[in-house]
């Protein structure tokens, strides 16, 4: 098939175009690594256009994360997470990652209204994250194999070097 002549009749092109029109760059921020249930947490905040992560939505998110990653024992974590605090055009996001066994990750997505960080819940079966929140998930995927699984020398020295590897920038 050459897919200059045509397209799949699942590819939707008007859709396509309209996110295409609509993308634009989100200003992503760390906000420190910190210890949360026993975890070393790395916490950014991702904003679109015209919205702000406030103190109160950054506490709400770390109360979210600290409940989900004090099951961390029970679902295989290695005590390593990332935590993504997201305010987005349509309402907030909070994302919990936890790099488990077996080169696995655990992803836990909570969703709520803008503003209203007290009514985060967890997002829908299969709800995974956007194209601004994996770009830092993708960043992070490469800091844990550089400095965690490909290092060298005590795994404190290692973990400190994922710590401080970090992005903040306006991502597209």
């Amino acid at each position: 098939m050459d897919l200059h002549e045509q397209l799949p009749s699942a590819v939707d092109t008007k859709a396509l175009l309209s996110l295409a029109e609509g993308h634009h760059a989100r200003a992503t921020r760390p906000l420190g690594t910190r210890e949360i249930a026993g975890h070393l947490v790395k916490a950014y905040t991702i904003e679109a256009p015209g919205r702000t992560v406030t103190d109160r939505d950054a506490e709400s998110a770390l109360g979210i994360a600290a409940a989900q990653l004090e099951q961390g024992p029970l679902r295989g974590s290695l005590g390593l997470a990332v935590l993504l605090v997201h305010a987005g055009c349509d309402g907030d996001y909070v994302l919990v990652h936890t790099w488990i066994e077996g080169y696995m990750s655990d992803l836990a997505v909570f969703v709520g209204p803008a503003g209203q960080p007290e009514q985060l819940r967890p997002g829908r079966a299969g709800l995974a994250p956007c194209v601004w929140e994996a770009a830092v998930l993708s960043h992070e995927r490469d800091a844990f194999a550089r400095h965690v699984l490909d290092g060298t020398g005590p795994v404190a020295d290692r973990v400190a070097a994922w710590s401080a590897d970090t992005v903040a920038a306006d991502l597209r």
